[in-house]
């Protein structure tokens, strides 16, 4: 019996670290949704547009690191809290005082939440669904993860179709949105549903008591020391700015797709914009479980030069093909890209002996790269066009396939079959 019932914490332990990574990409995620309504309501240039993610994103680089020592030094619970409590001060700040300024401060705080939360799920998974379990359970995470992008466009788009509409769904929800939002700016109902959202995940720490986690070799800071050994390696530097052109083409497309298809097709961005953004997450985890057959199949570094050249391909029709293929290859994008996170990062770890740990976090400080290109891209669409602008995520996906030419791993990805005898 007492086996049974520690079985049964472990499932709910396991169950709760998912939901974690269903809250990260729920709040993170819609802010593609959100660029139109957001741009419209406050007046924005594209230039000040491309600051929301800049603020959002660039907490990873401040984060990323001293989230990984604060872990090592307060356990992993207090950390929880600490970035769920971030998340909920950032989202009510907004929600009360709905301002530009005011968003902006409001989305670092939420981006700042969101980074420590990343250092300390992937640990906490291991040890509360067991070790010999972990890659199931990843991959599971990974699946809801991409449920969450998919489903919060929408959400966005159920906000600004029942809150302060005449022919709006009457319940409950959307009546008490209603009280607490401005009347101009239905679409600031988000923020207060993710400080629902925020409080029920406070709570729910607050209840469990989490298991003991032994860091391993690669989920362990590092020393200052390991840090500067690392980054006297030009292999480092280059994987880093993997990572970085990668969560900047990511973002470079979702976050400007659906103004892209407002501006130049006409699209409404509240109902088909955020459709074709949900749609690009996703087709993601549908390109993700394809990768997963792929990855066994074949070489990894092959995989990322024939999904970063379908990419660009679609990227290509997207940008210049009519409204109906443009709404289309966008989402598509998702698709293809959905690979090259996990493969970027393999090859990374894999072309170094020791410092894991450290090298990871130096890869995940490259997730502002997210942030620095939006802000490059607004300012081209300020200077030149919107189209101009986008066509920079060109140049963050050459040089991921040119990662696909010069990784030279150490160790390569297993792979079965016909494959195998042709690699050796």
């Amino acid at each position: 019996m007492e086996h049974k019932s520690s079985s049964q914490r472990s499932y709910f332990k396991v169950g709760l670290i998912i939901l974690v990574f269903f809250v990260i990409s729920f709040f993170t995620n819609i802010l593609g949704a959100l660029n139109p309504g957001v741009s419209e309501s406050f007046n924005l240039t594209k230039t000040m547009t491309g600051f929301l993610p800049f603020s959002f994103f660039i907490a990873y680089g401040v984060m990323s690191v001293p989230s990984g020592f604060l872990v090592e030094r307060y356990k992993e619970k207090p950390v929880l809290m600490v970035a769920f409590l971030l998340s909920l001060a950032g989202t009510l700040i907004f929600a009360i005082f709905p301002a530009f300024r005011i968003f902006l401060i409001s989305l670092f705080t939420i981006g700042t939440g969101m980074a420590m939360l990343q250092v300390v799920i992937n640990p906490l998974l291991r040890v509360a669904g067991g070790e010999e379990n972990y890659a199931f359970y990843s991959v599971l995470a990974q699946l809801v993860f991409g449920l969450a992008s998919f489903v919060s466009p929408r959400m966005y788009s159920w906000i600004v179709m029942n809150v302060h509409m005449e022919k709006a769904d009457v319940n409950i929800l959307s009546q008490l949105l209603n009280k607490i939002t401005p009347p101009e700016l239905s679409w600031v109902a988000v923020y207060s549903i993710f400080a629902l959202i925020s409080i029920t995940m406070i709570l729910l720490i607050l209840l469990t008591r989490f298991p003991k986690v032994e860091l391993i070799e690669d989920e362990k800071t590092g020393t200052l020391n390991s840090y500067l050994d690392l980054f006297k390696n030009k292999i480092v530097i280059l994987f880093f700015l993997g990572i970085f052109a990668y969560v900047g083409t990511e973002q470079g497309i979702s976050y400007w797709m659906s103004r892209f298809l407002a501006d130049y097709h006409g699209y409404d961005y509240e109902t088909t914009g955020a459709g074709a953004v949900a749609n690009y997450w996703g087709l993601m985890t549908i390109g993700g479980i394809i990768g997963l057959v792929l990855l066994k199949l074949f070489d990894s570094k092959l995989i990322l030069r024939w999904f970063t050249s379908i990419t660009i391909i679609c990227l290509i029709l997207g940008l210049f093909g009519s409204g109906s293929v443009s709404l289309y290859a966008f989402p598509a994008t998702g698709c293809f890209m959905s690979v090259m996170f996990p493969i970027i990062i393999s090859l990374a770890l894999n072309s170094v002996k020791k410092h894991h740990g450290s090298f990871a976090g130096i890869l995940m400080t490259g997730i502002m790269g997210g942030a620095i290109v939006q802000l490059l891209i607004g300012v081209l669409a300020d200077m030149l066009s919107l189209k101009a602008g986008m066509m920079l995520n060109f140049v963050s996906l050459a040089y991921i396939f040119s990662i696909s030419i010069w990784a030279k791993p150490l160790i390569k990805n297993k792979v079965i079959g016909l494959s195998r005898k042709k690699r050796n």
